[in-house]
């Protein structure tokens, strides 16, 4: 398991060229960043077993391991899949760059690189990669259960809570594991392959309980982000009409906005109409002192929680 760093602004430079490392670690030191490096791709594994790098400068060519085969081996590991990745590419190496993308570089600067440009562009990745990874954790402020695989559904974070949920119904999985437990894979295999279909949810029904998948969005090639529904609906109900003090029909139009339903699925489940789900929103905003559905719906995941 990876130790989280005690730096700030940490930096991992991959790179087999001396010149270029004492060059480019120089510049970030002087920059106030704390600069590691590795001069291989295998060194740069070992060394992010103990450390977690804000951001990681990727050599493109280097022997053995080179810096596409070494970024693919990152982004597969859960624990590391959330650092941002720039490439570093030679002037004349143009066709690097599609490479770089495809295996989750976010970003490539041409050597010999630019000092300026290069600290612009680490400070401003160094950002949205903490912000990015930040958000994982802050879903849980929510109560989100919420699950990302890449494109083709190897599994890559989730939320705590997201995990406790999958191994409820998979007893010992932890995100640890890498791979998902093997109901889930089959589950977002079937949610992948109806995305062209228009059906953006497939159910895990066993006897230990009912998780509903539910594809929320994809934010790169590389990211889908599913949203997991532990299905309980009359325990559910219950637990909000007594909790929040709202009526049964209340309970339930607000049970169904929680596992993220519109308005026009709620109006099918509970077959009544569209315009009586809204009223019926509008006097549970009004009873729980909200004005937003997402704010309503964080309430009802809360109050199902306790």
């Amino acid at each position: 398991m990876n130790g989280a760093s005690n730096h700030q602004n940490t930096i991992l430079i991959v790179d087999d060229e001396r010149d270029s490392l004492r060059l480019m670690s120089a510049a970030l030191e002087a920059a106030g960043i704390t600069v590691l490096i590795a001069t291989s791709g295998a060194a740069a594994m070992n060394l992010l077993v103990h450390i977690t790098p804000d951001l990681i400068l990727m050599d493109a060519v280097m022997p053995a391991m080179d810096g596409f085969e070494t970024t693919a081996a990152i982004k597969k590991n859960p624990h590391l899949a959330h650092i941002p990745i720039i490439f570093m590419t030679g002037l004349t190496e143009s066709e690097h760059v599609v490479e770089a993308f495809e295996v989750g570089g976010v970003d490539y600067v041409r050597k010999p690189a630019n000092i300026q440009e290069l600290l612009a562009r680490v400070r401003v990745h160094m950002a949205q990669g903490r912000a990015q990874h930040a958000s994982v954790a802050s879903l849980d402020a929510t109560g989100r259960l919420m699950l990302a695989t890449d494109a083709h559904g190897r599994f890559l974070w989730c939320s705590p809570l997201a995990e406790r949920a999958i191994a409820r119904l998979a007893p010992g999985w932890s995100k640890e594991d890498v791979a998902l437990p093997p109901q889930f894979r089959t589950a977002v295999q079937r949610l992948l392959a109806r995305r062209t279909l228009g059906a953006g949810s497939v159910r895990i029904e066993q006897p230990l309980g009912t998780v509903e998948l539910v594809l929320i969005a994809q934010y790169r090639e590389s990211e889908v982000l599913i949203r997991l529904n532990e299905l309980n609906p009359d325990e559910h109900a219950a637990q909000l009409k007594q909790r929040l003090q709202i009526t049964d029909r209340e309970a339930e139009v607000l049970l169904w906005l929680s596992y993220g339903k519109s308005s026009g699925d709620i109006s099918d489940v509970l077959s009544i109409s569209p315009r009586t789900v809204q009223k019926h929103l509008e006097r549970i905003f009004e009873k729980l002192g909200v004005e937003t559905r997402a704010a309503a719906a964080a309430m009802a995941i809360r109050a199902i929680d306790q």
